[in-house]
């Protein structure tokens, strides 16, 4: 049995079974079909050269990235326990340059509560914003911003966060298997808020890590399954959530304790929680940034085609940030009939110039739409609702120009901002050189999570209540 007989109109690309010179000619060859890397549906059409181009840059980035993957991780691992150094020495480089030549340079762990990921050093805020209190119309959506930020960090990290610093109840943090990639390459946790104001428990996915090829390469995949009644939907996005090789999605399957799959994995531990609670008040959450957000907004979707009605009667929002397109326009009109049908909220914040919201693109050669309410914001934090996010496919020319200025604006920001909002907003060393990074190219830069903390924190309450 083929891996994908579960769809009935699908393209798959393998990367690594092509060689370079076979990738180049694809550019000349119409029947892509024929190709040894790709397999595509029965009849399909000739795909055009714009498209055929578009899954050339794909496979070829794809394949430096495997290529790379392991300086790749050796490379982020070094860099990470470098920025974690004065934590465990001295505070001052200075310090610790005396401490390496006496001898007496501590060595970073991993795995423990005190080391932080690169983005955490990028933003190193832990505390939730003490304006925004529970029953604050901005409250689900600040407290989802920094569950997204902190999804980056080690399982020991993340308890003491919410344990020590929310206040809030440790569910678990899980490493989830990926069957096409046999290996385990989604995370996300759980934690419980309950209050007299709110009582949610909220699941996280873990976006994509800079130093990890494996996310890299699905972020970049432009394979692609059409699920019936659902719509083509991407294709590395349904493997990480747990999309089986040979199954698809079937609504059951057998547990494994070594290979845990997201989405089944996920499905059950919230039913297990909402029956531990007894009442009808208890309610889920699902958020993620970049890639996390892609999978937050799909889990839904899968309860929606296994007709989970229960879970999704209980579901009070799905919150995302600098979340990339998903599915095509037949996978819109399913999800914007589940949003109707269930009733709960879809929020999509969008930061400015993030180039991973306006990908895949959304235009005759992929056909891929955005749904839902999107939360826009601009550089200076103010905030609009908009059916699609600006310049929603990015490279246009004559957009640069602004794009740039932004760039140097927040660079500016960067160092005003601590006087203007006050010392919460201060960047650090590492962020202004995100800045300098973002003035080559802006639209990675403005992915930062950072920027959507800062937007469900400054941005006008008066937004939210246009929502309700």
């Amino acid at each position: 049995m083929a891996s994908h007989d579960f769809s009935g109109n699908y393209m798959v690309l393998r990367p690594e079974e092509v060689g370079l010179v076979d990738l180049f000619l694809t550019l000349w060859c119409c029947d892509i079909e024929k190709r040894a890397f790709v397999e595509c549906s029965e009849g399909k059409k000739k795909i055009h050269f714009r498209y055929r181009w578009f899954i050339f840059l794909s496979v070829l980035g794809q394949k430096i990235l495997l290529s790379l993957a392991k300086p790749m991780s050796n490379f982020g691992s070094w860099f990470e326990q470098w920025l974690n150094l004065p934590s465990y020495n001295s505070k001052s480089w200075v310090l610790l340059l005396c401490d390496l030549l006496r001898g007496k340079l501590l060595m970073t762990d991993k795995t423990s509560e005190t080391f932080v990921s690169i983005f955490g050093h990028l933003d190193k805020r832990v505390e939730l914003d003490r304006d925004i209190k529970p029953g604050d119309t901005r409250y689900h959506a600040a407290l989802s911003a920094m569950a997204s930020k902190i999804a980056y960090e080690n399982k020991a990290f993340i308890e003491t966060t919410v344990r020590d610093h929310w206040k809030m109840e440790v569910l678990g943090s899980y490493d989830f298997w990926n069957d096409f990639q046999e290996k385990e390459t989604t995370q996300a946790f759980f934690f419980h808020d309950k209050n007299d104001d709110s009582d949610v428990i909220v699941v996280a996915f873990r976006g994509t890590e800079p130093y990890d090829a494996d996310a890299w390469c699905t972020d970049l995949d432009l394979s692609w399954y059409e699920i019936p009644g659902m719509g083509k939907i991407h294709g590395g996005f349904m493997k990480a959530l747990g999309l089986l090789r040979y199954r698809g999605w079937p609504m059951e399957i057998e547990k494994d304790a070594k290979h845990q799959l997201a989405y089944y994995s996920i499905r059950e531990k919230l039913k297990e929680q909402l029956q531990l609670q007894g009442n009808c008040r208890t309610r889920f959450i699902v958020t993620g940034h970049s890639l996390g957000g892609a999978l937050a907004i799909l889990f839904p979707a899968i309860l929606a085609f296994h007709e989970e009605t229960w879970l999704l009667n209980r579901l009070e929002g799905v919150y995302t940030f600098g979340q990339p397109r998903v599915g095509d326009k037949e996978f819109k009109d399913f999800m914007e009939e589940q949003l109707q049908n269930y009733g709960f909220k879809y929020l999509r914040f969008v930061y400015c110039n993030d180039i991973i919201p306006r990908l895949p693109m959304d235009d005759s050669t992929f056909l891929f739409k955005h749904f839902g309410t999107c939360l826009y914001y601009n550089s200076c934090y103010g905030g609009k609702i908009l059916e699609e996010e600006p310049n929603k496919n990015y490279f246009k020319l004559l957009d640069w120009i602004p794009i740039l200025l932004n760039a140097i604006w927040e660079l500016v920001r960067s160092f005003i901002i601590p006087y203007t909002k006050g010392p919460d907003y201060a960047e650090g060393w590492l962020l202004k050189s995100a800045r300098v990074f973002g003035l080559v190219f802006p639209g990675l830069a403005a992915h930062n999570p950072q920027d959507y903390v800062n937007s469900t924190r400054l941005g006008a309450a008066a937004i939210y209540l246009q929502l309700q």
